[in-house]
């Protein structure tokens, strides 16, 4: 799963319970649902008789708000399988990492 640039702040993690990056479910949602339903409304306008622009209009409207509810409830079942998976799978390495990190934040504290 693509990771967010970091800042050098600390991310401002999970929005709720769920534990779920909304911001890069929304990112994730937006260009994935622009590459599917462009083609997806293209393909279905062929076979739908659309003789005015409001027709033409109307119709994109309801078809991408589909596609747009599909695309985002798949992005975030994928990010909370994604999560989870995460969660149950902390390898030995990320484990010593953390530690590295936490001991190193503490010798820099007492520099001070």
């Amino acid at each position: 799963m693509p990771h967010r640039v970091d800042d050098g702040e600390e991310a401002a993690g999970p929005v709720d319970g769920a534990g779920v990056d909304y911001g890069w479910v929304m990112q994730v949602t937006f260009v994935c649902t622009i590459i599917v339903g462009a083609p997806v409304v293209a393909v279905l306008s062929a076979t739908t008789p659309l003789p005015t622009w409001e027709a033409r209009v109307s119709f994109a409207v309801r078809v991408g708000a589909i596609v747009w509810f599909l695309t985002a409830l798949s992005v975030f079942l994928y990010a909370r399988r994604a999560r989870d998976g995460d969660e149950d799978t902390t390898t030995d390495s990320e484990s010593e990492r953390e530690t590295t990190d936490r001991a190193r934040d503490e010798g820099t504290r007492g520099e001070s």
